[in-house]
């Protein structure tokens, strides 16, 4: 079993065909609408001390994709991401620790103006060498936020008492890296 000590230092590049950004929220408390971004670029830069590494993404909010062309569009607007103002979200990472059998991965989320801090669940899943000589490592990656942490707080309410579009965002990301 691979450690995250078996990383390369240097810079690593997320490799998007082989690299997930997604997120689900509750829609009118019943059921889960999820969505990803396809477009977003990255790299990390693994430092002699693994934990003393970096993370540096921007997502294309334009990209989003829920199945939903309408979602998406209203998405887009000024009542949710501003693509307008605001066309990327940004992460960069402040720290990493150790953490039962994974990690936290600790960094500023930008989205929509708002800059809050995330921690984000961490797995190291490998380090690979690919059958064309490079390397290649994966993670995944869990955090859930609150949209009113980014004043993303258009809602709809329901006669039931609830509301049309949950608060908590639950963010994953499956991602793999190439040694560049």
């Amino acid at each position: 079993m691979s450690s995250i000590t078996d990383l390369t230092p240097g810079v690593w590049t997320i490799d998007p065909s082989h690299t997930v950004v997604g997120f689900s929220a509750r829609h009118m408390m019943i059921s889960k609408v999820r969505g990803r971004f396809p477009s977003f670029r990255g790299t990390v830069t693994i430092a002699e001390d693994p934990l003393r590494s970096t993370v540096e993404a921007e997502v294309d909010l334009n990209s989003v994709d829920t199945g939903d062309e309408r979602r998406d569009t209203h998405l887009r607007s000024a009542d949710f991401f501003d693509i307008e103002a605001h066309p990327t979200m940004t992460f960069s990472s402040t720290g990493l620790k150790p953490e039962g059998k994974g990690y936290i991965l600790s960094g500023d989320l930008s989205v929509a103006g708002q800059t809050r801090s995330v921690d984000f669940d961490l797995q190291f899943d490998g380090v690979e060498t690919d059958p064309w000589g490079g390397t290649r490592a994966g993670f995944s990656a869990e955090a859930e936020i609150s949209r009113k942490d980014w004043d993303l707080t258009w809602n709809v309410a329901l006669e039931t008492g609830g509301v049309l579009v949950g608060d908590k965002v639950k963010i994953e990301l499956d991602v793999e890296l190439v040694k560049s």
